[in-house]
């Protein structure tokens, strides 16, 4: 199932509005990239509360003139591709310097969290980085031993050495004591990254300055290399990321109250976490009820038929009026 291209007032769009304002604004002093943060974050709030509150067909609600859109960020977005398989066998370099594949990751058979982004991103890729080793620090499971991590740099001016020096950053605020195996900080050439961000949908598109701008998102990928899940924005739940990772596990992953939890919740983009699912709640309660119901009627049943059986030799037993007299 495709999603259609988000529309200007999608909090993805104005995500990637908010990498290129940080881009522009990174080497211009501290001062104002945290202003230039703020504002993004503050826009990418307002956009999500409006479209919580009126749906994109209903009459008066807010829209956007394709006008205000900076020429730079045309094309700039994500475009779900749920269910699609990812090319595994595009070639990549991991950070130790060795080549490897996404096929040759996933063949282990654990799902796969993954980033796109670049190395050397002044502001959008290492918040989302940042936020997503937070989350994870809070789930009970282990990144790189019951799930990987894959993070694929855009840029193909990047090389291994930066990779290696960002894993170790990563690992060291990961704070636990994670398999260094199953963190992969990936560069390639740029045929490579290409090929993979338009199977997963990432738009992105590449500054004047050598910035490029981009949305902001993490990817679920289920063992066999399909897209499960899209996880939007710069801040992620622990317990939205514990559901996606048990959803994109496909039962690789988890307890069954877990699998039970997330069959009884559905996914809401626009909130960004996982929710109960209304029709769900009425399976189960009509499945209690026919419990009940079946419970209640075999215990009448039951009742009826014990009354029966003490009745039985009650109605077989001879009277004594009628015995002959000697």
């Amino acid at each position: 199932m495709k999603r259609p291209p988000a529309q200007l007032n999608g909090a993805p769009q104005f995500t990637a509005w908010a990498v290129a304002a940080g881009c522009r604004t990174a080497r211009a002093g501290r001062g104002a990239l945290l202003s230039s943060s703020l504002l993004s974050l503050m826009l990418v709030s307002s956009v999500v509360r409006a479209q919580s509150e009126f749906s994109p067909t209903s009459p008066g609600a807010p829209g956007l003139s394709a006008d205000i859109v900076p020429p730079e960020l045309v094309g700039v977005d994500i475009i779900e591709h749920l269910g699609d398989t990812l090319p595994l066998d595009l070639p990549f370099t991991d950070d130790d310097g060795s080549a490897t594949t996404l096929g040759a990751i996933l063949s282990g058979g654990k799902p796969v969290l993954l980033h796109l982004g670049y190395l050397r991103c002044p502001m959008l890729c290492t918040m989302v980085l940042n936020e997503a080793v937070r989350g994870l620090a809070k789930v009970d499971w282990t990144a790189g031993k019951d799930f990987e991590f894959v993070s694929v740099s855009i840029n193909p001016e990047e090389r291994y050495p930066l990779a290696f020096a960002k894993k170790q950053g990563y690992l060291s605020e990961y704070g636990r004591d994670a398999p260094a195996s199953g963190w992969h900080f990936m560069t390639g050439a740029e045929s490579s990254s290409k090929a993979l961000a338009d199977a997963v949908g990432f738009a992105f598109k590449k500054l004047p300055d050598g910035e490029y701008a981009h949305a902001a998102a993490l990817f679920l990928i289920a063992p066999d290399g399909r897209i499960v899940r899209y996880l939007y924005g710069v801040k992620f739940e622990p317990e939205t990321m514990r559901m996606a990772l048990v959803e994109a596990g496909e039962g690789t992953i988890g307890t069954p109250l877990d699998r039970f939890i997330l069959w009884c919740h559905q996914y809401d983009p626009l909130a960004g976490s996982y929710s109960l699912f209304a029709m769900r709640l009425m399976q189960i309660g009509g499945v209690v009820t026919l419990v009940f119901l079946g419970a209640g009627l075999g215990w009448l049943f039951w009742k009826d038929s014990a009354r029966k059986r003490l009745q039985a030799p009650q109605l077989n037993e001879p009277s004594g009026h009628g015995s002959p007299q000697h």
